[in-house]
């Protein structure tokens, strides 16, 4: 991973059927919340320390964008971005719940170290031809989730304008965009690999975490 990083954006509930699932209502507008860029890291088949003693950690696969240039109004996505990614956004759920039930900020659940490993990046087709294929994670070689892009609430533009317009949007940034239904928990021994079509893109291997029962 040898671009800069700056701001990590995330997009929560941006498929219908993942916020179904967890019993959330669908949004009306992006939700929007932050990971540090320290929780970034690279997918290349190393282990992951994860949090082992905070409740149960959750995969969410997801589309990531990388910012090129500073955004301008009028400006396309396809302008934007240069490349792409796919990532994981690491969820301690146990405590996500509580501090939601609190009202209190996510980061908890959502800021740890090494909770957004991503692949290695892929130069964007722009947003028409990201739609042709689906994203597939696949965890001890079962497909737990798979999705595309077109089966967003918030499309690609709509998600960097907006974002663009509430908490500006520069080179450097990265954007996760949202996660398919699927979700679920992991356990030290678990691996995990995303792919993109045909092609596998990254693996990580859960080195340490919450203990198999």
């Amino acid at each position: 991973m040898n671009k800069l990083i700056a701001n990590v954006y995330c997009v929560g509930r941006n498929y219908r059927a993942h916020a179904e699932e967890l019993g959330n209502e669908v949004p009306t507008e992006p939700m929007i919340f932050l990971k540090p860029s320290h929780a970034v890291t690279t997918m290349d088949g190393r282990g992951l320390e994860l949090p082992a003693d905070r409740g149960s950690v959750h995969y969410e696969a997801e589309l990531v964008l990388r910012i090129a240039r500073d955004y301008k109004p009028g400006i396309t996505v396809d302008e934007l971005v240069d490349v792409i990614a796919f990532g994981i956004d690491f969820t301690l759920r146990d405590v996500q719940n509580i501090v939601k039930d609190k009202g209190n900020p996510w980061t908890p659940a959502k800021g740890f170290l090494q909770s957004a490993p991503i692949t290695p990046y892929l130069a964007f087709p722009g947003a028409a031809e990201t739609a042709n294929e689906d994203f597939v994670l696949r965890k001890n070689g079962e497909v737990v989730q798979r999705g595309n892009i077109s089966r967003m609430i918030f499309p690609l533009q709509q998600i960097v304008d907006y974002i663009a317009e509430h908490y500006g949007l520069g080179e450097g940034d990265l954007i996760f965009t949202g996660t398919p239904e699927g979700v679920g928990p992991v356990v030290q021994g678990d691996k995990l690999e995303l792919s993109y079509g045909s092609q596998v893109l990254g693996s990580c291997t859960v080195a340490s975490g919450p203990a198999a029962k």
